[in-house]
């Protein structure tokens, strides 16, 4: 059905940030990092995504979002101490101290930025790959425009999923994610399934991050939504898809 008190036009735009958090393994080539989000979640309730979410107003940068994003639902961070090293986080008073963070900032009592500066750690940026730009699609109820990032896991760190917005974690291939999607047993929206598709066309991290590093500025992908004459979707068109260039860019 459609809904007659919902006007898609008022729906602002966000910026978002999103992180593949990828590790070599030794038989199956690399693996990626990924989350099943509650049914109750706002956006993309029940389906698995890479830790991500909006850019905040205390965020400088979408690459800052994306790092704050990671600490807070995978409880992995992405800066560097004076040594240019990764905190280890097998020294369980650092853990504990690192996991007071985390939900102080999920929490919004502390800033990500605070506690990198009280900690004298340094973000790490550069780190970061920029591989993919998707836009949410005119007519949803809410809509972002997100930077898909990649970067190799951080060794002295073991992601896990928050309890909260989230309900599952997994390490699992590229391959094998598409697979069980495709099966139905990983649901998963379309940048999620193409950025895996990107991700299982190599067989290292190196791989992967030169391939990224060759990208530069990824070219911003919006989707369309078709409609049929009642409102409802009729079908969800990509660049390229016949009927596409018919539909409005909004």
């Amino acid at each position: 059905m459609s809904r007659p008190d919902f006007d898609p036009a008022t729906v602002p735009v966000k910026p978002a940030a999103t992180v593949m958090l990828i590790r070599d393994t030794d038989a199956d080539g690399i693996e990626v990092f990924m989350m099943r989000r509650t049914t109750k979640a706002a956006f993309a309730g029940g389906m698995y995504v890479f830790p991500g979410g909006a850019v905040d107003a205390e965020d400088s940068s979408y690459e800052i979002a994306a790092i704050r994003e990671c600490f807070e639902e995978a409880g992995v961070l992405l800066a560097c101490n004076e040594t240019g090293s990764y905190l280890r986080f097998d020294d369980p008073d650092l853990a504990e101290r690192f996991t007071r963070y985390r939900h102080d900032v999920h929490e919004g009592r502390c800033s990500m930025t605070r506690v990198l500066d009280d900690e004298g750690l340094i973000p790490s940026i550069d780190a970061l790959q920029w591989v993919s730009h998707w836009v949410t699609p005119f007519g949803e109820i809410r809509r972002f425009d997100t930077r898909f990032f990649v970067t190799a896991t951080p060794e002295e760190q073991e992601p896990l999923h928050d309890d909260k917005e989230l309900d599952d974690s997994l390490w699992v291939t590229p391959s094998t994610a598409l697979t069980r999607s495709r099966r139905g047993e990983l649901l998963m929206l379309p940048p999620t399934t193409v950025n895996l598709q990107f991700l299982a066309d190599h067989d290292s991290v190196a791989s992967v991050l030169k391939s990224a590093g060759s990208i530069r500025e990824p070219v911003r992908v919006l989707p369309k939504v078709r409609l049929k004459p009642d409102g409802t979707m009729d079908a969800l068109l990509m660049p390229g898809d016949p009927g596409y260039d018919d539909l409005p860019d909004l």
